[in-house]
């Protein structure tokens, strides 16, 4: 019989996005039980999306994304567990393309697959390029692939590895993390087909967020002290510190990060942002809308 599956949708304040979202989960063809848990974070739960397979909660945990995952995991009792944002859409096939992934890796932990970035109205894929993504291949590189609404995991297993970290600042790069901790048993298995279409949207590039991402990258080089030992990683942690601290104005960590990274990799391609956007030259925000465009990121 097909392991069940759980899917964890957390939700703020964004009912037209989370009904696509949710929808494209119901929807997929998949032989054994699929049932869904939306969880309001630091909103009222709205029953309306309540039904047969579809339980509404709210977060009891830490305010934010990685406490809604997490109330969402512990309402659960399926054998495997999947997430969702509530701003993305599952393509048909991924469930059944991963749960069989899986079963022929009886080990792992997580499961991920490729995904398509829709920037308005522009669909790029992107793809790790493995079947299966090992702890040393993350560190080097954070794989835009292995995106948190790509995952399905062994329950069992995902608690036993602490679930989802509430205590990253903002929740930011959490699913960078927890696929770090899964991959330090197993490899993420990998099924490289695009099977989640990503929405990129402006809401992604105001300045303000940016304290919070600067935040979290130190809370990543403090946890994952592998990464300033590895030049390409150590480069593209520092090269994004300086790019964050030069769009909230700060100017002098800007060029602090700056010189790191070029020590760590001179041919950082973050760093001529960072430094333009801390010349003034340009905005942090268009900086970044121009790389969205393309389906690139910092």
């Amino acid at each position: 019989m097909p392991p069940s599956v759980g899917v964890v949708l957390p939700t703020h304040n964004r009912p037209e996005l989370l009904r696509r979202a949710l929808e494209s989960v119901l929807a997929q063809d998949y032989e054994g039980e699929l049932r869904a848990v939306v969880v309001f974070d630091r909103a009222e739960p709205d029953e309306s999306f309540a039904g047969d397979r579809v339980e509404v909660i709210s977060n009891v945990r830490e305010p934010g994304l990685a406490g809604a995952r997490n109330s969402g995991i512990l309402a659960l009792d399926t054998d495997l567990v999947a997430f969702c944002d509530d701003d993305d859409q599952w393509l048909p096939g991924k469930v059944a393309a991963q749960v069989k992934a899986l079963e022929g890796e009886p080990g792992a932990v997580l499961c991920s697959s490729g995904i398509l970035i829709d920037f308005d109205g522009r669909e790029l894929p992107r793809l790790a390029g493995t079947d299966r993504v090992t702890y040393d291949a993350l560190i080097r590189d954070r794989m835009m692939s292995v995106h948190s609404s790509t995952y399905v995991a062994r329950r069992e297993p995902l608690v036993e590895i602490g679930m989802v970290d509430e205590t990253i600042p903002g929740s930011q790069g959490e699913d960078w993390d927890l696929a770090l901790r899964a991959a330090r048993r197993h490899p993420v298995v990998n099924v490289d087909e695009p099977y989640v279409r990503v929405l990129w949207g402006l809401t992604s590039y105001y300045a303000q967020a940016w304290e919070t991402k600067v935040a979290a990258l130190e809370w990543f080089l403090e946890h994952y002290p592998e990464i300033g030992e590895v030049s390409g990683a150590a480069g593209r942690v520092y090269g994004q510190l300086a790019f964050g601290c030069a769009t909230v104005g700060r100017r002098r960590d800007a060029l602090r990060w700056s010189a790191r990274a070029l020590k760590a990799n001179p041919a950082e391609r973050r760093v001529p942002f960072a430094l333009a956007v801390a010349s003034g030259a340009v905005s942090g925000k268009r900086v970044l809308l121009a790389l969205h465009t393309r389906g690139r990121g910092i």
